[in-house]
């Protein structure tokens, strides 16, 4: 898990991004966190530059539109899913599992 920011620091409608293995976006969804890789599927662009609504980021590109639950594009130009990471939220601060690493504690 990687401590990100306190949840105080992403205000709704927010996100940030912090690099892992791939530049990693946290988005702040009505109060609920979620995590996705930061390109976009379709071309190379920052998700996290990308306009929020309730669950789903708008790419500031080409306006493909993703899933943050899922990761799964819902409209063209996009195909491809982003990958999604699993969320944690302890004593105020965020932390991220980022898929496909081994379990750290940071």
């Amino acid at each position: 898990m990687i401590a990100v920011c306190r949840t105080d620091e992403i205000a709704t409608g927010e996100s940030v991004k912090f690099d892992a293995d791939v530049p990693i976006a946290v988005f702040n969804a009505d109060g609920e966190f979620y995590a996705v890789d930061d390109t976009c599927s379709h071309q190379d662009a920052s998700l996290s530059d990308g306009f929020l609504e309730g669950c789903y980021v708008e790419c500031p590109l080409h306006a493909a539109l993703f899933d943050l639950r899922t990761g799964m594009p819902s409209c063209l130009p996009a195909k491809r899913p982003i990958r999604t990471h699993m969320v944690s939220v302890e004593d105020g601060w965020i932390y991220v599992n980022v898929a496909g690493q081994s379990e750290e504690v940071a």
